[in-house]
């Protein structure tokens, strides 16, 4: 049986789509730039902050724009980044259902540690064991650092997880860790993208996630 879930942060266990767009288009009208629709921000995220700022950013003024930029939005997101965020629709009752089977829970992301510790607690409190964040001078999904520093912590054999997450980054991370994949239907990227990138299982709703660690 699973004894422990991975879960990716954005797209996965929060729709945090909302905040991340106002704060990109923030960063970019305080600079005369022009400003993106939300759903364009679903394909900019998913790399951590540093990368979504590039991919903002016109690709012939990132060098002469980046720090301004990556200062504006992180001030911005500080402050307004619980405004519009909230968890999925399912995703705190499977938490509570699977540390009930004694599941221990992890959520694994390129989001800078101090946001997504913040977040985490704030919509999930203990119901999730240990949260893995971005921090400087560590590497970015899909390698696996963060996964295997999670399984170091929880003396997890790999057969034993379940990584859960929305994209073609979180498959791919899976993949690379050598544990199971899920990817959701919920989040941010679309079903191809997530077969294409080495999907062990599909969802289209977090209680599926429940059947397959109950099934296994």
């Amino acid at each position: 049986m699973y004894r422990y879930v991975f879960f990716d942060l954005d797209g996965t266990v929060l729709n945090t789509i909302d905040d991340l767009a106002a704060a990109g288009n923030y960063a970019l009208s305080e600079q005369g730039l022009p400003v993106y629709d939300t759903e364009r921000y679903k394909y900019f995220v998913g790399n951590g902050i540093p990368k979504l700022i590039e991919r903002i950013l016109p690709p012939d003024r990132v060098g002469e724009l980046y720090e301004k930029t990556h200062k504006l939005f992180s001030e911005y997101y500080s402050q307004h980044s619980e405004d519009m965020t909230r968890p999925y629709e399912g995703i705190p009752e499977l938490l509570g259902s699977l540390r009930e089977l004694g599941v221990k829970t992890a959520v694994i992301t390129n989001k800078d540690n101090e946001f997504a510790q913040v977040l985490i607690r704030k919509y999930f409190g203990d119901m999730v064991t240990a949260v893995y964040g971005s921090i400087p001078g560590t590497p970015h999904k899909p390698d696996p650092y963060w996964v295997n520093a999670a399984l170091a912590d929880f003396g997890a054999e790999k057969d034993n997880v379940l990584y859960v997450g929305d994209s073609g980054v979180d498959m791919q991370t899976a993949r690379n860790a050598g544990i199971a994949s899920v990817g959701v239907l919920w989040g941010f990227r679309n079903e191809d993208e997530l077969r294409e990138n080495g999907a062990v299982h599909i969802c289209r709703e977090p209680r599926q996630i429940l059947d397959i660690v109950k099934n296994s």
